[in-house]
């Protein structure tokens, strides 16, 4: 893997990742484009204890462009994206419009691939592990920053999920904080210790592969199940079987055979409502929308060899047709409901293995 870390107009940090030690990337940002002035304020919410980010310049980003006019395709002949160079592999750069800025964090790009009409699940295992490649990379990286807690890794897929841009990108970013999320995570896994002596992460990992019913995917160094209590119609988490704390403490092995799985995982997922209600789900559904979301250790907890890196992946749409809302229950006192059973959802996605 070569690494080229440019700049933009504007002056944002913009990185390739090439497959080829020989890639050269010394194109130029050809676009008049002002210095960046954004500005995200974080906000301490005394009731809840949580943080919201306040950021009103991302109202002004892009929204549904056409395909030839993607800011995140390559730069062409007569118009130019956010990426100078004519082609690509994997380019990670700082977002125009990030949630969270200068001393309130950081937020970036991933750029996939410059195949504007491919999708994750399309990437041959050798795009997969680039990408793989540079998620470790920028969690190194962002670890550094002086603003950043924790880092989150994660793709948004689909319309219905919220997304602007159709090209196929996710983001990472830095938390000047430690997320709801993982606190209550925290919380959990030292109340376990304190009750059983042992770790939470590992006994959710062996509950499952002993009890089988919920496991999608079972390899030699990850395995990918259904969480008992799923909060998703459709969800599935992907742990490594030896736990670390976050990517860039992989082994060699685990990142071997992560491709494969999650490529997998992926094209089940865009298998589930085939054939529920006509051959591809209910007419213009289009392909599964999903959030991919990985969970590492914050960077200042006291044992982070505690913490267990894990990706949970779900989708919002529950049957051909039919979305699952975040309704009153869910979001206004956070207790989900989930209509299909986490055993019912594993046997599907055990069904619709590619051929």
């Amino acid at each position: 893997m070569k690494k080229t870390a440019t700049r933009l107009a504007d002056g944002r940090e913009l990185i390739y990742y090439d497959a080829r030690d020989d890639a050269v990337r010394d194109a130029v940002d050809q676009r008049p484009l002002d210095p960046i002035a954004t500005r995200s304020e974080i906000r301490h919410d005394r009731l809840l204890g949580d943080r919201v980010a306040i950021a009103s310049h991302r109202q002004a980003r892009t929204y549904h462009p056409p395909a030839d006019e993607c800011p995140l395709c390559p730069s062409r002949e007569g118009r130019h994206s956010e990426i100078p160079a004519p082609d690509y592999d994997v380019v990670v750069f700082e977002n125009r419009f990030p949630s969270l800025a200068g001393d309130s964090g950081r937020c970036e790009v991933v750029c996939f691939t410059s195949d504007h009409h491919a999708s994750f699940a399309d990437l041959d295992a050798g795009q997969a592990a680039l990408v793989l490649e540079a998620w470790t990379d920028r969690t190194a990286e962002l670890a550094q920053h002086p603003s950043v807690e924790q880092v989150f890794c994660f793709e948004n897929r689909g319309k219905e999920i919220g997304v602007t841009l159709g090209h196929p990108h996710g983001q990472i970013y830095g938390y000047p904080f430690v997320t709801p999320r993982t606190r209550l995570m925290l919380r959990s896994l030292a109340e376990h210790r304190e009750t059983t002596g042992r770790n939470l992460f590992d006994d959710v990992v062996a509950d499952e592969l002993a009890d089988g019913r919920r496991v999608v995917l079972d390899g030699e160094h990850w395995t990918a199940f259904v969480p008992y209590a799923a909060h998703w119609p459709y969800e599935v988490h992907l742990y490594p079987k030896r736990r670390v704390p976050d990517l860039p403490a992989l082994d060699d092995a685990a990142r071997t055979e992560f491709p494969q799985m999650y490529l997998e995982l992926l094209k089940r997922f865009d298998r589930i409502f085939d054939g529920t209600d006509g051959a591809n789900g209910a007419a213009g559904e289009g392909p599964t929308p999903y959030i991919a979301a990985w969970h590492q250790a914050p960077y200042r907890m006291a044992d982070r060899g505690e913490f267990a890196l894990h990706l949970e992946l779900f989708t919002i749409r529950r049957t051909s047709g039919k979305l699952k809302f975040l309704a009153g229950s869910e979001s206004g006192m956070n207790v989900f409901i989930n209509d299909v059973p986490p055993e019912a959802a594993a046997e599907r996605l055990r069904e619709v293995a590619s051929k």
